[in-house]
């Protein structure tokens, strides 16, 4: 069998010819880059209200990034300084930041392990006076139980932020992630349900928050046009120059480092970010070219969700009654499932034979309760050992790719290999 090229979960999986054929078009006319004409050039008008219509909101205000958004909103909501906002451990690091970026405190609630997402028994045990909101995550593409969530907000006076970051499109009870609460955020990173490389969206019902989330776009202004040419130049060089070479003697890695180190591409998380630091790329609003790309992902994600329910699908069913653990389903509960995370107890070394192997590029969200592995974590204010199932899942759970660019014989090839651990 030839394993020559790979199978990946997050560079740049769901470009497909009309991405690539856009941002080409894109990266050809600067004069796009930063703010569009009226019409269909006008990327951030058009994204915001296909947002607003999508979700019912009132208000949709674009960033160039998820925690861009999310720093938004907590300066929209001017919670004080010192106090502190709950989100859960078993995240990223681009969640806890912006909390640390306007004075807050991060306080890490730990999660469920049937669906990786916030415990409400530990939420209301560890609330205290000095906490004023509450972030749910939807981890995964998979919403979080709200009602019980609501229920402690309002017993405890908390605002619920809700982070959409991997669940465009999720629903609990038939409504659509992102409308439960005061306010929410999503990403369109280079891995999530749409991608634009970088690019993020804050929605709220609020008129005060919603025009203070206006304020917030105008005040931080658009980023550099080097680096709207480096998310531009991403698909392009990752699926015409990397990916086909990324098996071959690490040659298509390689260059993907080194145009990282000689910053002709951007990093997903910068050095700062992983000590608490904000770069100087965020917070920004989000850039004319970006927005285009976004919008074009959005008219697909229809059958983006649909493929990757499918892919879910073929996954619990030929795993099931294996020795990996696969989610609990909720009849109430709408999933999207962005990646599927299973739990095995050799979870690492399975990661590292996939690749090392068979060219399979499983996912590692994520090895350690902040992601990346090397965020330094007293930094962003964890305290090992305080979030138990988080701290166990990091050991145990890898990610199957369910992305558009996933065949059903890429999945097969998936499950073969994982059927030598069972």
């Amino acid at each position: 069998m030839n394993y020559f090229k790979p199978i990946s979960i997050s560079l740049s999986p769901n470009v497909e010819k009309d991405d690539l054929h856009l941002a080409l078009n894109l990266i050809i006319r600067p004069w796009l880059w930063r703010k569009g004409k009226r019409g269909s050039e006008n990327g951030i008008e058009n994204l915001e209200n296909a947002f607003k219509n999508f979700l019912g909101v009132k208000y949709a205000v674009s960033f160039n990034s998820g925690r861009s958004a999310f720093f938004a909103i907590l300066k929209a909501l001017d919670l004080g300084q010192q106090n502190n906002v709950a989100i859960q451990a078993f995240t990223c690091n681009a969640v806890p930041n912006p909390i640390l970026w306007v004075g807050l405190e991060p306080l890490y609630i730990d999660c469920n392990k049937d669906d990786l997402n916030i415990s409400a028994e530990d939420l209301k045990s560890k609330i205290n006076a000095r906490t004023r909101a509450v972030v749910v995550q939807h981890a995964f593409g998979m919403p979080a139980e709200m009602n019980k969530i609501r229920e402690i907000c309002s017993q405890n006076n908390l605002i619920l932020i809700e982070d959409c970051a991997h669940s465009l499109g999720a629903e609990y009870n038939g409504i659509k992630v992102g409308s439960h609460s005061k306010a929410a955020f999503f990403s369109f990173s280079r891995d999530k349900i749409i991608s634009s490389v970088y690019g993020g969206m804050a929605v709220t019902n609020d008129p005060v928050i919603g025009e203070k989330l206006r304020q917030e776009q105008a005040k931080f202004g658009l980023p550099s046009r080097f680096w709207t040419f480096q998310q531009l130049l991403h698909p392009i060089l990752l699926n015409y120059v990397v990916l086909p070479i990324y098996g071959f003697l690490g040659f298509g890695k390689l260059i993907l480092i080194l145009s990282q180190i000689t910053h002709i591409l951007s990093k997903a998380v910068s050095w700062n970010e992983k000590r608490g630091l904000m770069p100087d790329y965020f917070p920004k609003a989000l850039p004319n070219a970006l927005a285009v790309l976004a919008l074009n992902q959005f008219y697909k994600l229809d059958k983006f969700n649909n493929h990757r329910q499918k892919v879910a699908n073929f996954y619990y069913g030929n795993l099931a009654g294996s020795k990996f653990i696969l989610p609990e389903k909720f009849q109430e509960r709408k999933n999207v499932f962005l990646r599927l995370v299973i739990r095995h107890k050799d979870a690492h070394s399975i990661i590292y034979q996939a690749w090392h192997k068979q060219n399979i590029l499983l996912g590692d969200w994520y090895t350690t309760p902040i992601a990346p592995f090397d965020t330094i974590v007293e930094n962003v204010k964890y305290i090992p050992g305080s979030c138990k199932n988080a701290e166990d899942l990091a050991k145990r759970t890898l990610n199957l790719p369910t992305h558009i660019n996933i065949s059903e014989k890429d999945a097969q090839r998936i499950v073969n290999f994982l059927k030598k651990f069972d």
